[in-house]
This record gives C-alpha cells, sequence and structure tokens, in this order.
C-alpha cells in the first residue's frame, strides 16, 4: 500500500460508493499505452500522480535532476480548478463531474513541484482548490467534502508549507489544521495512549493508527513528505496531555517507539489474513520519529521494494534521508539507482549545451577567485558580510 494514503483511499472508496479495491494493483498493467515519462509499470488508476510526486520529490531530495519529460508530465494531470487526479490517460479533454480528483494527490504533487521550484502557477492553483475543500473543522478528507482524517490533513499541512503557507493561518470558521489534528490525537490514557486516529469510528471513538500516528507525528510540526536530519523534534519524552500540535507530534512520536520497539517494524493486520512486516508505514515511522527501525528497513525492504515499485523506493529514501544515512547504499541497495529505472530515462546532454555549461564554469571560476580577492581587500579593512544560507522548512 502506498504509505500515508491507504486508509484514507479506502475511506473515499466508501464515500463514492467504488467497489474496486483501492490499494494500486502492483502487477504489471496490461495496457501497453502507459506515458513513457511515467514512474512504474503498474496500473497508475488509483496512484498515478502519487507516486510520480513521490519518485521526483524523492530524486530532488538526493540531488539528482528528474527528466524534464517525468515533470512535464506531472504538471499536464492538473484540472482547471487546480486539483489533480490520479490518472487522466487523455489530458486534451477537461476534467468534469466525473473525474475523482483528491486531496492527496493534490497536496503531494504542490510538495514536489514546489521542491523543484519554477511551477508556482500550477501550485498556486493547486493550493487554492485545496483551500476551498478545507472542512469546518480545520481538516479535510481525501475528496472534497469527506470527513476530516489524519493523513489527509497532514498531507496538505505539508503542501501549504512547501508553497509558502502557514498552515496555522488556513482556517475554515476559525478552525486550523492543527485544530483537526487535535481532535483525531489520543489521550494518555488508556490503549493506543499518545496515537492518531484516523478517523473517529462509527461510535465517535479514538482508535489508535500507525499509519495515521506516522501521518500525524508530521502535520503536527507543519512537516512535509520530506524530512531533513534532525529536524523531526518529536524526541522521546513520555506522552503528557496536548495542549498544542507540538505535543500531539511528541505523544505520536513516543507511541511509535513503543511500536517498534519489539519487533523493529510496524505490522499490517488485514482483515483474513495473517499479520505481517508494515515496510511502507516502518518507513514512514523513521521519518516521523528520527530513525528508529532504519537498520531493520536495511535489512528488509528491498525485495518490498522491488515488487512495490517508485513510491517504495522514495518512501526508503525518505526515511534513509531524514535519519542520514546514504541512500545510494542502504544495505547493499542503491535506492536511488533502482528509483530511476523504473522511470524515464534522463535527458542526454548535446555537445552544444555540454560546451555551454564548461564556458559557463570556466567563466565563473574566474569570476570567483577576483570575487574572493575582493571580499579579502574589503575584510581587511574591517567591513563584513552576511551570507544567508537556504531557509529551512517552515514550523507551525
Amino acid at each position: 500500500m502506498n504509505v500515508r494514503r491507504s486508509a484514507a483511499v479506502l475511506a473515499a472508496v466508501a464515500v463514492i460508493g467504488a467497489a474496486t479495491p483501492a490499494t494500486a494493483d502492483t502487477s504489471p498493467s496490461p495496457s501497453p499505452k502507459l506515458p513513457s515519462a511515467l514512474y512504474g509499470d503498474s496500473d497508475p488508476q488509483y496512484d498515478g500522480v502519487w507516486r510520480q510526486s513521490l519518485a521526483l520529490l524523492a530524486l530532488h531530495t538526493v540531488g539528482v535532476e528528474p527528466p524534464k519529460a517525468a515533470v512535464g508530465w506531472l504538471t499536464g494531470q492538473q484540472c482547471a480548478d487546480g486539483s489533480f487526479a490520479p490518472y487522466r490517460a487523455d489530458t486534451a479533454g477537461a476534467c468534469d463531474a466525473k473525474t475523482m480528483v483528491d486531496t492527496n494527490q493534490t497536496a503531494a504533487a504542490v510538495q514536489a513541484l514546489a521542491a523543484l521550484g519554477g511551477h508556482d502557477d500550477v501550485t498556486e492553483k493547486a493550493v487554492g482548490w485545496l483551500k476551498s475543500a478545507q472542512n469546518k473543522d480545520g481538516g479535510w478528507g481525501y475528496v472534497a467534502g469527506g470527513a476530516s482524517d489524519t493523513n489527509s490533513t497532514s498531507v496538505v499541512i505539508g503542501a501549504l508549507a512547501a508553497a509558502g503557507e502557514k498552515p496555522a493561518e488556513v482556517k475554515k470558521d476559525g478552525k486550523s489544521p492543527y485544530d483537526a489534528l487535535l481532535e483525531l490525537a489520543l489521550p494518555c490514557e488508556g490503549d493506543g495512549a499518545g496515537a492518531f486516529a484516523f478517523q473517529p469510528d462509527k461510535k465517535g471513538e479514538l482508535v489508535a493508527n500507525a499509519d495515521a500516528t506516522a501521518a500525524g507525528v508530521l502535520g503536527s510540526l507543519g512537516a512535509g513528505l520530506v524530512v531533513e536530519p534532525g529536524e523531526d523534534g518529536a524526541g522521546e519524552a513520555a506522552c503528557e496531555e496536548a495542549d498544542g500540535p507540538e505535543q500531539a507530534a511528541a505523544n505520536g512520536a513516543a507511541h511509535l517507539t513503543d511500536a517498534l520497539a519489539e519487533d523493529g517494524h510496524l505490522t499490517s493486520a488485514l482483515a483474513g489474513a495473517e499479520d505481517q512486516p508494515d515496510y511502507g508505514n516502518t518507513a514512514d515511522a523513521v521519518v516521523a520519529q528520527a530513525g528508529k527501525s532504519l537498520s531493520w528497513l536495511e535489512k528488509n525492504a528491498a525485495d518490498w521494494a522491488a515488487q512495490s515499485g517508485p513510491a517504495a523506493y522514495a518512501q526508503l529514501i525518505f526515511a534513509a534521508h531524514a535519519t542520514g544515512a546514504d541512500p545510494r547504499d542502504f544495505g547493499g541497495t542503491d535506492l536511488v539507482k533502482q528509483l530511476g529505472a523504473t522511470g524515464p530515462a534522463a535527458e542526454k546532454t548535446t555537445e552544444a549545451e555540454a560546451d555551454g555549461k564548461k564556458d559557463e564554469s570556466e567563466s565563473d571560476s574566474g569570476f570567483g577567485v577576483w570575487w574572493f580577492v575582493g571580499i579579502c581587500l574589503v575584510a581587511g579593512v574591517g567591513i563584513g558580510f552576511l551570507i544567508s544560507g537556504r531557509t529551512k522548512r517552515q514550523r507551525p
């Protein structure tokens, strides 16, 4: 399953009355006409934009420039109102009421395109649509109008932050996304203490959900799919009453730490099936609480990623990045190479382009020498210069 979306997709299926299982088919698609710019060769009906977005974001995170064709495919999937559907085979036609757009695909696309830069027109329209789909409790459901859930609300928070918005100030009827997440956080007493629920159950009660907890921790911190090493901020403190999103995140991280302690991984419990390791949610838990179970993933997740495709490779790259591990040597697997192999080949640089880059490099090098000399001279007479670095991810 695609982590952070599995429960949300199932809920959306219930909302729209679809009978087809909501997880992406991992077997090769029978259709021979899948776009060459698309990452993965499985049916993209449910996760095309999601997995493309994760793939592009993961490549960018490790310093690899994604192929232009792959980026163009993603931007071309947007509807006129700014939303994204999982997959539109024919983008020449306009989206209509039958086009099943959703918040998760849209938010993932925003995070990827905002990171790549140069797509402000696309991300601004997408953010506008996301704001229009916000519920009165401050959160988001998988589809516009659906009940708010932790996973969808969290991935939208990440999109808002990536696009330069302040999630705490994006409100509906006076409620922010953080208000919605606090309503879905379990108290410190009883089963599942400190965890997040996906949604209240039929009785209105909150039941701990590991998938939702991993998403909820990052959402409560205003973080997106990518977390810089040492910046999760969740810690491992004991559960305390959540008087704000940061404490809710700390409680969720502590819950995940306890859940991982016994076996080193989270467990997938599906109706009618034996419990088995949940690789995707374990990867998200590593991102959410900084490193626990990374070694388990390095030893066990390669086969799962090879079977599951680009989104799985991206999840592992995010886990490696969040902990400072090398995604090019992840338990002996080069995740970056494997992810790249699931998509279009990188564009070849023409001889003219190469010469142009060489000239530019030489010019920059010469300028750099004289710039350095000038700085030294100025420093000699006591004038300092402030060189600002990249701004870090906005926190709530």
